[in-house]
């Protein structure tokens, strides 16, 4: 395997055998310590015209043997989210097919599934154009959410309210936050899980909820949650910030512990955080045997074997068990989190093709290009470190051949 110097010069070689994965184990019974959902991606037709700015050709049979793979370790998934390359390459047509054929898979199963509403199916030459605060245009964005919101109920999954680029475009208030939230939730027929995306994973959502400073932001967020806590089961949040999900959990369970009704009536169930920090969260899920985040990674659709094998130690009582397995990931999941962070995508499909999940390393959108070789050497160490180059001899064959495609020989 090559060396590459700062300048992405070959600088040296070396020969690394690689290990034995795991120790990973399926679980025998229902993971109950904790909701874990992974945010997978889907796999394009290797010959299809899968280039930027070309419809999304889906693979249905990889795509949907991913999930099952997924589901067989004991994880939820979390479907047509951001790590399914919306707003990079997933096309509204193709989005609504994923929908549905993903929670039918679910459902065939008796798995848990949950998928993305947002509004990416406004036309974004015609968001460029609107003003802030424009009234017809925060009615436009209410009517794509409800559109999607439809969708997902009507596929029996779960919605996750998704972070919507046209309302950071037009909404120029909390006000205008709360006008969008307010009228979407009453959409919903179940509880939701409210997704907030920081601007590392996409910069056009820079001042979400009304405001670019995290802590007013935060308050928005809160309120937004108290006002609709019985809609809510959880939230998503990927700020990339442990501290900042610390104090948001702790506000969170705060708003179940109190009779709010003045009636005598009992609370709503407190509102889960589920974590999206790929960076922090073994300590995050583990917790500190006070509390703890749920998740809903898109990292753990990389690791699955071990984010199930230590969630099975967390449910036989062994939580340091369970932060080791976590932890021996957290170099793979930084590095493939790195800056850029919303190239993570490219990492995620790299090593599902490395370990036989899909046919060729592509990507709908063309985004397989999104990460440097070099980038892509390194996470194949990290992840054998790690023990998830699941059949090394597969592995060690398609890393060869990736870098003679490349230029790279010895």
């Amino acid at each position: 395997m090559p060396r590459f110097g700062d300048d992405g010069r070959v600088v040296g070689t070396e020969v690394r055998e690689l290990l034995v994965p795991g120790p990973w184990t399926t679980p025998t019974a229902p993971i109950t310590s904790r909701v874990a959902f992974a945010a997978a991606h889907v796999v394009p037709h290797v010959g299809a015209d899968n280039v930027p700015g070309a419809p999304a050709a889906v693979d249905w049979d990889a795509t949907l043997a991913y999930r099952h793979r997924i589901w067989e370790h004991g994880l939820g998934v979390a479907d047509a989210m951001d790590t399914a390359q919306r707003g990079m390459g997933l096309d509204w047509a193709a989005t609504q097919e994923l929908v549905r054929r993903s929670a039918a898979e679910a459902r065939s199963v008796g798995a848990r599934i949950a998928c993305g509403a947002g509004t990416d199916q406004l036309d974004p030459a015609v968001v460029a154009g609107w003003e802030p605060g424009d009234p017809a245009a925060l009615d436009a964005v209410v009517e794509a959410y409800r559109e999607q919101v439809r969708l997902v109920q009507d596929a029996g999954a779960q919605v996750i309210v998704m972070a919507s680029r046209a309302l950071a475009r037009v909404a120029r208030s909390p006000e205008d936050y709360a006008r969008v939230y307010d009228a979407v939730l009453a959409e919903a027929d179940a509880p939701v899980i409210l997704h907030w995306l920081g601007t590392m994973f996409d910069p056009a959502l820079a001042g979400y909820w009304g405001s670019a400073d995290v802590a007013q932001a935060t308050d928005v967020f809160v309120d937004l949650i108290r006002a609709h806590q019985g809609r809510v089961d959880g939230v998503k949040v990927s700020l990339l910030d442990a501290d900042h999900e610390k104090g948001l959990r702790a506000r969170l369970a705060a708003l179940g512990s109190a009779d709010r009704t003045g009636t005598g009536q009992s609370a709503p169930e407190p509102v889960r955080l589920y974590t999206g920090d790929d960076f922090n969260y073994p300590e995050l899920v583990v917790g500190d045997g006070t509390a703890h985040s749920d998740a809903l990674l898109g990292i753990f659709a990389a690791i699955y074997p071990a984010a199930s094998t230590a969630l099975q130690a967390l449910d036989a009582g062994h939580p340091d068990r369970a932060h080791a397995i976590l932890a021996s990931t957290e170099l793979l999941g930084r590095h493939v989190f790195a800056a850029p962070t919303y190239y993570y995508k490219t990492g995620i499909a790299f090593l599902s093709w490395l370990n036989g999940a899909q046919p060729g390393f592509q990507m709908v959108g063309g985004l397989q290009s999104g990460r440097s070789v070099a980038h892509l050497v390194q996470l194949v160490r990290l992840a054998d470190r790690a023990g998830l180059l699941l059949d090394p001899d597969l592995a060690a064959r398609r890393t060869r051949a990736f870098l003679e495609t490349n230029g790279i020989t010895r």
